[in-house]
């Protein structure tokens, strides 16, 4: 199985608002319904 595509900087933009707003990883996925693997792998690059 290969990767999917990576997210458009349209998503990757409110994931890393809600980390610089002091938001975990699980509120950050529920919210904007992502997985919360995408929402680390997004903070972490």
């Amino acid at each position: 199985m290969g990767r999917s595509q990576e997210l458009s900087e349209l998503k990757r933009g409110p994931v890393i608002g809600c980390h610089l707003c002091n938001k975990s990883i699980r509120d950050i996925s529920w919210l904007l319904n992502i997985p919360r693997s995408t929402v680390s792998g997004i903070i972490t690059k």
